[in-house]
């Protein structure tokens, strides 16, 4: 079928089977058994997942459409000047899933990604410990074989949305006798157990989805290890991978629906700028503004030339040069506002501030942690120079 064919198609789908309350912008809501959804949005999930729209470029065996790149851009395209939601985000759809894909076993492929292409459950991410947070490979969590079946024993730090979730993937020592990089694990744990709990992590910037997850002799079935006992690090490296190429907007083994929405900054820093002549007043701010503009334009065309450039669905370490420079361009967008608002981007009392000042101060302090999450700056420059530049350590 023609790209043409399949736009005609899918425009007169869209039109026929999207709900009112379905359309707006982002994308599907991730499915959480936690939360109930609104009748159109339930709707309108379980119609994209009878298409394989949820998952469009996933095989079809699995819940996916099988689309190609072109079809896939079509119909992400058709899905915004309708105002529908886009397919489905998030770590189970952009992490977990392309791993699964990758080094799951038939019998898993089988049983997790209809799973995850349906919505029907969260993930989060247990990754970092309390003592192992950079240096990863110092992780202490434990998995203990016990018949066909391992007890897990330990805790993981800023498991994100982990409230919410119903399951969650994480890395655990299952050989300590070995070198640490060789005796991690890779397991896929339900969090509907006694041996799980959740404690949620408060943030100076508000209301958190960071969580501390904690298990105590919770189960994990042998059938639920991906990629084999003691090869986690490989694993569990790929799936970096996933995650940062997420974070820097070209990870294409997903979905990549509305990442890459043009700034607005120019409008709201021109709220709190006088004009003169129609140019904002301050030159130090204007040439800030300029500038920002000029490298959010860098960033997508960046973007674009790296999803053009890979070669599988699978992302490389390119995609920590790209997540790098993104996060800090969001968090340069983020002074800028702020400086350009004055005293009224640091109002924090709820009672002499209005709600979009207290918006701008909010993401201002999340968005701190973009260099953080997913691997620290730090660790980006090093894999960018050994990995991307072939620097010598």
């Amino acid at each position: 079928m023609s790209t043409a064919k399949f736009r005609e198609e899918t425009r007169v789908w869209i039109e026929e089977n999207c709900p009112p309350g379905a359309r707006g912008s982002g994308q599907i809501p991730f499915g959480s058994r936690q939360v109930e959804l609104e009748a159109d949005t339930a709707l309108w999930l379980e119609r994209m997942a009878e298409k394989g729209w949820t998952v469009p470029t996933w095989p079809k065996a699995y819940g996916g459409a099988g689309l190609e790149r072109d079809y896939y851009e079509v119909l992400i395209d058709e899905l915004k000047k309708a105002g529908a939601r886009t397919p489905l985000t998030g770590r189970v759809v952009n992490y977990i899933g392309p791993t699964i894909l990758e080094f799951g076993t038939d019998a898993q492929k089988q049983k997790w990604l209809p799973i995850c292409a349906r919505g029907e459950g969260a993930w989060a991410m247990g990754y970092s410990e309390p003592g192992a947070g950079s240096d990863l490979a110092s992780l202490n969590t434990r998995a203990v074989r016990d018949g066909d079946r391992y007890l897990l024993n330990g805790s993981k730090m800023w498991t994100s949305d982990a409230t919410l979730c119903d399951y969650i993937f994480v890395l655990v020592r299952t050989s300590p006798e070995k070198p640490k990089h060789e005796g991690i694990t890779l397991m896929l744990v339900d969090m509907h157990q006694p041996g799980v709990k959740v404690s949620p992590i408060q943030l100076i910037s508000g209301a958190s989805p960071f969580c501390e997850t904690h298990f105590e002799d919770a189960v994990v079935s042998v059938d639920d290890v991906i990629g084999g006992v003691d090869r986690g690090w490989t694993v569990g490296k790929r799936l970096l991978q996933f995650e940062r190429s997420t974070h820097a907007g070209i990870n294409i083994s997903g979905s990549q629906g509305g990442r890459s929405e043009e700034s607005k900054m120019p409008e709201w820093v021109g709220d709190y700028v006088p004009k003169v002549s129609g140019k904002l007043s301050d030159p130090a701010l204007r040439k800030w503004l300029t500038e920002f503009e000029m490298n959010s334009h860098a960033q997508r065309l960046t973007q674009r030339r790296a999803i053009e450039e890979l070669s599988s669905r699978a992302p490389g370490f390119t995609s920590s040069a790209v997540k790098l420079t993104n996060a800090l361009n969001i968090q340069n967008g983020d002074e800028l506002l702020v400086a350009a608002m004055g005293h009224q981007g640091l109002r924090w009392d709820v009672q002499t501030a209005d709600q979009q000042e207290l918006a701008v101060l909010q993401k201002w302090l999340y968005q701190k942690s973009l260099t953080i999450a997913g691997g620290t700056k730090e660790v980006q420059l090093n894999i960018i120079a050994k990995r991307v530049l072939g620097l010598p350590d």
